[in-house]
């Protein structure tokens, strides 16, 4: 089969493989696993950052990070895409006890006016404005991105209005191969910053919560009660130490890939529309009498798996484990509709 689910499904390469065979292991909730000390100390220093978390999975970074930032009768400020609102069970709400302040933005990207118009005055009966969070690339708006001149103008009205700036920074490298920023400049305009290990940097396990040494003490501890305090954990974070070192540059295959999807989908009269497609993942809608089962089972029937985003919605997702060989296949089902 053509996995064209998500970029969770990939699988350790032979190196990755052998980098977690050879890890020197200890016990992480004493800090005493070299291997995850390196890997923190890697990504807090790729990012100027001082201090640097390793989870099991980005829902729990993002998710300490929102109860870090924030005390309960709080507000998050997000667009409506946003995977903390859309995809983490309603974590804010479960975790941390704040509500959370919907903009709408375009594509999952929202401005500095809309952050601005949206924070609330401070009164007895409404929630306190306390965190912003971005997501870059932006799952639900087809992988679209921000660009550091986009995000520079929020993190100014944060800082006026006495907000913290977090980055859900899942798929964060498929976009930095795409704008050429850097990871240190990134990691100026936030205050703390999520990336993925598991997605298209094909580590098996994990993510990475980062920000200044006092965040993350106390996000340790709010690991801890989360239940993602881990032991010998070095045999995974071996292989986000080889997909750091190994694997951001080669997210630009990925991207071209799902860019080729993008124009044939495009020009196809069964579809109606592609979100434009910056990155990694393609989400169009099909035409009547087209569903988003009806079309998932033609592609099943041919070797191919995709997920559903709707009624008539479908999602493409590229990754390492997806071959240019792999992406001729699936163009070629794609034409014969």
């Amino acid at each position: 089969m053509i996995n064209l689910i998500s970029d969770t499904v990939t699988k350790p390469t032979p190196g990755m493989l052998q980098a977690m065979l050879q890890a020197e292991v200890g016990d992480d909730v004493f800090g005493e696993d070299p291997t995850v000390n390196a890997l923190e100390a890697k990504a807090a220093a790729l990012f100027g950052k001082e201090a640097a978390l390793f989870c099991p999975s980005g829902t729990m970074t993002n998710q300490i990070a929102i109860k870090v930032h924030t005390q309960p009768l709080d507000e998050v400020i997000c667009d409506e895409y946003s995977h903390i609102y859309q995809y983490e069970v309603g974590g804010y709400a479960f975790n941390s006890g704040i509500g959370v302040n919907l903009i709408k933005g375009s594509n999952g990207k929202i401005t500095a006016e809309q952050v601005a118009a949206a924070i609330k005055p401070v009164y007895d009966w409404l929630p306190i404005s306390k965190l912003v969070v971005l997501e870059n690339t932006c799952n639900k708006g087809g992988g679209s991105f921000y660009t550091l001149d986009e995000i520079r103008p929020i993190q100014e009205v944060c800082r006026e209005r006495g907000l913290s700036l977090h980055l859900d920074g899942a798929r964060l490298f498929n976009a930095l191969v795409e704008t050429g920023e850097s990871t240190a400049a990134v990691g100026e305009v936030f205050d703390s910053i999520s990336i993925c290990l598991s997605k298209g940097l094909g580590a098996p396990v994990g993510s990475l919560l980062i920000g200044s040494s006092a965040f993350i003490r106390q996000a340790r501890r709010v690991r801890k009660a989360l239940g993602g305090g881990m032991r010998q954990a070095g045999f995974l974070a071996a292989a986000g130490i080889y997909a750091l070192d190994h694997h951001v540059q080669r997210l630009k295959e990925d991207n071209e890939r799902a860019k080729r999807l993008g124009q044939v989908l495009a020009s196809q009269t069964y579809v109606d529309n592609v979100r434009p497609v910056q990155s990694n993942i393609v989400i169009f809608d099909l035409k009547a009498p087209w569903t988003a089962e009806s079309y998932l089972e033609f592609l099943a029937e041919r070797g191919i798996n995709a997920s559903a985003f709707g009624p008539q919605t479908v999602r493409f997702v590229t990754h390492l484990d997806v071959s240019e060989a792999m992406i001729d296949r699936v163009l070629e089902v794609i034409a014969s509709v």
